[in-house]
């Protein structure tokens, strides 16, 4: 049988999401000739908490692969034709696990978890009073140090980034500190932990970060891209449970087990990066916004660092190869985008899937004046308010399940007008368009919303699996696979060309602006309402 299988030329992605992971076989047009997908169980211990198990995620990722792989030869092609893997994944969720065992030392911290306001707190209290050594004898206090640590790694104190989650683990899991003091603790973020495993685990120990993941840490330093030693004394944390650093898209080693043994990896990139690279913005002012259980917001930069006055984050974008010139972004996060949809059909019961949400919003015209703030765990970018609420506001008699569905979908807009606003005035550039994906983009109702609320126009792929798509480029480009390379656009106008739909802003202006200020009005109730800090913490 295996005789009479085709030989192609593919590429492989693994996509390990929030809630999810994928395993994706594209050709050299991103046609997907193969796939498989899998939930895994999200674990929330406490209000605000969010975990993963790291060992589920591992075992949900090796089953897809071998299922894939199994309709990939149904389909005629032998394994063989996989020539390259690449891996995206969830940022900022944080694993901690053993150097001798290689399991887990508990569970990870995922990105959208907020238990960790009052480890803010301090390191915010710690900047104050102490500040960060940025040389031998000199200290930066106060508003310098907070200065001092955007400059370096473009990004701000918040329960979102990973070392904040890592220094919480230390401090509440014996079983972390313990391996942190007796040199036995590894971290990393998801693409760390899995490559960790695919390469082998405790027998080859392969303990690599990718720089788009790493930028995500509050430990890189975002114009060296180093870690940045003044920072692991501030956060109190050894340079040995670091990964060693690598780029984007280059072979970092071969599988060692399974279907794909022997198969080399060649690309790692979180997943808004990939999403980003996936639809091809890699030119100045391009712009993206992936529509997950968060929702994400890229605007390239180019090989500038763009200082972010306005809420945003300063990121790398992605890296070519070892010792290239970066790329940089510009970046705003939504906590909740799906999720608040998800929410709906869970906890609610308003819904029985995630499509109906759209159905239901379309039986009404308008909110009826409900605005829904969907701060479930605190507001990101541009607002950065861990003590956020969620809101729902402007509630009456007249207020239907339809109204609240819609006001879900608007929510989602907002979010993404404030995050644009904002990138206007770092950059100086007014976004005519911006390029969607997601699952939350297959509703032409939620894109017809969002081009209405933001007053630009939505570009909507045929084939959306942006992410997937971003790693499996890079993957692609690292063994130069169809000629693909980052650096030249141009190599890849065949990728991904079939139709895409275009949603252009129907509303009228006064109209927009009124709903805008409604909206505004709105987040500012819903400000500052859980404390989350005592005097004694």
């Amino acid at each position: 049988m295996v005789g009479a299988l085709k030989q192609g030329e593919f590429v492989g992605s693994l996509d390990c999401g929030t809630t999810s992971v994928r395993f994706i076989v594209f050709d050299k047009h991103a046609d997907i000739v193969a796939q498989h997908q899998l939930e895994f169980p999200q674990y929330y211990p406490h209000p605000g908490w969010h975990e993963h198990d790291a060992e589920e995620i591992q075992q949900h990722a090796d089953a897809c692969v071998e299922e894939a792989i199994k309709e990939l030869e149904k389909a005629g092609w032998a394994k063989e034709s996989v020539k390259v893997v690449g891996i995206t994944n969830q940022r900022e969720t944080t694993v901690a696990w053993s150097r001798k065992t290689g399991k887990p030392l508990c569970k990870a911290i995922v990105w959208a978890d907020s238990r960790t306001k009052n480890v803010v707190a301090h390191f915010e209290h710690k900047l104050k009073e102490t500040g960060i050594q940025v040389a031998p004898g000199v200290w930066k206090k106060g508003q310098e140090g907070v200065d001092v640590l955007r400059d370096i790694t473009g990004l701000p104190l918040s329960t979102y980034f990973s070392a904040i989650k890592l220094r919480w683990m230390i401090d509440h899991h014996p079983d972390v500190a313990q391996a942190h003091e007796a040199d036995d603790l590894l971290f990393g973020t998801v693409e760390s932990w899995v490559a960790y495993n695919l390469f082998g685990g405790v027998k080859t120990s392969v303990h690599i970060s990718e720089v788009t993941n790493a930028s995500r840490t509050l430990l890189l330093n975002t114009s060296t891209l180093q870690w940045e030693p003044s920072l692991l004394e501030f956060f109190s944390l050894r340079p040995s449970i670091l990964p060693k650093l690598v780029s984007t898209s280059e072979v970092y080693g071969n599988i060692a087990y399974g279907a794909l043994s022997g198969v080399p990896i060649g690309g790692l990139v979180g997943d808004q990066q990939a999403a980003l690279i996936g639809n091809k913005c890699l030119k100045q002012g391009e712009a993206k916004c992936t529509y997950g259980t968060g929702a994400f917001l890229l605007f390239c930069t180019g090989g500038e660092i763009v200082k972010s006055n306005h809420g945003l984050l300063s990121t790398v974008a992605y890296q070519a190869g070892p010792g290239q010139k970066p790329v940089y972004a510009l970046e705003g996060s939504i906590a909740v985008a799906g999720s608040a949809i998800k929410w709906l059909r869970d906890t609610m019961d308003m819904i029985t899937s995630a499509a109906e949400v759209n159905q239901l919003a379309a039986k009404e015209q308008d909110t009826g004046g409900v605005y829904f703030v969907t701060a479930f765990s605190g507001l990101l970018a541009p607002y950065w308010d861990p003590g956020a609420a969620g809101l729902l506001i402007g509630i009456s008699q007249y207020t239907n399940p339809s109204h609240i569905a819609r006001a879900v979908l608007e929510a989602n807009a907002y979010q993404t007008r404030a995050i644009i606003e904002s990138m206007k005035l770092d950059s100086g550039t007014d976004l005519k368009h911006l390029k969607v994906d997601g699952g939350m983009t297959n509703g032409d109702l939620a894109m017809n919303v969002l081009a209405d609320l933001g007053g630009f126009t939505v570009i909507r792929p045929e084939m959306r699996e942006s992410t997937a798509l971003g790693s499996a480029l890079c993957a692609g480009a690292a063994i130069k696979l169809f000629g693909w390379d980052l650096n030249n656009p141009e190599t890849l106008k065949e990728v991904n060309v079939k139709g895409s739909v275009e949603f252009e802003p129907e509303l009228p202006e006064p109209e927009r602006q009124k709903r805008w200020r409604g909206w505004q009005r709105a987040v500012e109730r819903s400000k500052g309402w859980e404390v989350g800090v005592d005097e004694e913490a």
